[in-house]
C-alpha cells in the first residue's frame, strides 16, 4: 500500500503541524478547513515555522518553498478523492468526528486510508461510522507536531495489519517515532498524563502547595521539562477536563474523576495559555 498523497482535515495547530512534517518530507498535501481564512491562516504559521528553521540552518531557502509549494489549500471534503491517507485533526468531538468520517468515506478513493489524530476518542467507535472500518486507524500526533517526535498508532477492532504497516512506514518517513497502542481510552499518553495532572490540580485545589511549588518540584525533583499546571495551561484546560471525562466514562473509575476546581476553570472561561488566563496569567 503506497502513501503519496496526504489530505488534512483541520487547519489549526494540530492539523497545520501535521501538514507541515508531511510536506517537508515531500508528501502532496491538502489542508483542509471550513473556511478559506482557517486555511490561510494554518499556511502562514507554516511558512513562519519554516521561515524559523531556515534561520537556524535547519532546512535551506529551497526546501522551505518546495515544502510550501506541496501544500494545496481545500475547502471541500471532497478533495479526499485525491488522497492516499486522510489524517483527520478536527475538533475532540464524537459527533463532529463521526460525521466527517462518514463524509469522508464516501469521497476518498476505495484504498484510501482513514486516520483520526484523536487524544482520547475509541477508535473502533470512529471507525464503525464508516463501510471501511478496517482502514480506519489512529494517528495521535504530540503537540507541537514539529518538535515531539512520538507518534502513537492506534488499531481499531478491525484495524488490518497491511494498515498498520502503511501507517507506520509513513510515520517513519516523517522522522517520527511510531509506537502501537491498542484501543483503551486516553491511548497510552493521556492515561497516564492526565491523571497526573488532575493529581496536581486537586494537590492545589486542597492547598497542599502553591501552583509555582507544584510545578518546581515537578520540574526540579522529577526532571520534567513543564509543571503539570504550566503543562495544563498549554494544553488547554478545557481539553484536560473533556479527556478526564472520557477517561472517568470510558473506566467507570472515581481515580479518573476530574477535579472540581478544574471545572470551575473551565465554567470561568479560564482556559490557559489560549484564553489568557488558566492556573497563570498570560500577557
Amino acid at each position: 500500500m503506497s502513501i503519496k498523497k496526504v489530505m488534512v482535515i483541520g487547519a489549526g495547530q494540530m492539523g497545520g503541524g501535521i501538514a507541515q512534517v508531511c510536506a517537508q518530507a515531500g508528501y502532496e498535501v491538502y489542508l483542509n478547513d471550513l473556511r478559506e481564512e482557517f486555511v490561510d491562516r494554518g499556511i502562514e504559521t507554516i511558512a513562519k515555522n519554516l521561515s524559523r528553521s531556515v534561520e537556524k540552518g535547519r532546512m535551506t531557502e529551497e526546501e522551505k518553498e518546495a515544502a510550501l509549494e506541496r501544500i494545496i489549500r481545500s475547502k471541500d471534503l471532497q478533495d479526499a478523492a485525491h488522497a492516499d491517507i486522510v489524517i483527520e485533526a478536527a475538533v475532540e468531538n464524537m459527533t463532529i468526528k463521526t460525521d466527517i468520517f462518514k463524509k469522508l468515506d464516501q469521497a476518498a478513493p476505495a484504498h484510501a486510508i482513514l486516520a483520526t489524530n484523536t487524544s482520547s476518542l475509541p477508535i473502533t467507535e470512529i471507525a464503525a461510522a464508516t463501510e471501511r472500518p478496517e482502514q480506519v486507524i489512529g494517528m495521535h500526533f504530540m503537540n507541537p507536531v514539529p518538535v515531539m517526535k512520538l507518534v502513537e498508532i492506534i488499531r481499531g477492532l478491525a484495524t488490518t495489519d497491511e494498515v498498520y504497516q502503511a501507517v507506520e512506514e509513513m510515520t517513519l518517513k516523517l522522522n517520527k517515532a511510531p509506537v502501537e497502542v491498542n484501543d483503551f481510552p486516553g491511548f497510552v499518553s493521556n492515561r497516564i498524563l492526565m491523571p497526573m495532572i488532575n493529581e496536581a490540580i486537586y494537590t492545589l485545589f486542597e492547598g497542599v502547595a502553591t501552583k509555582e511549588a507544584i510545578d518546581d518540584v515537578m520540574k526540579m525533583g522529577m526532571n520534567h521539562p513543564m509543571g503539570p499546571l504550566e503543562l495544563a495551561d498549554f494544553i488547554g484546560l478545557d481539553t484536560c477536563l473533556y479527556i478526564m471525562e472520557i477517561l472517568h466514562e470510558g473506566f467507570g473509575d472515581s481515580k479518573y474523576r476530574p477535579c472540581p476546581l478544574l471545572r470551575k476553570y473551565v465554567k470561568a472561561g479560564w482556559l490557559g495559555k489560549k484564553s489568557g488566563r488558566g492556573f497563570y496569567i498570560y500577557e
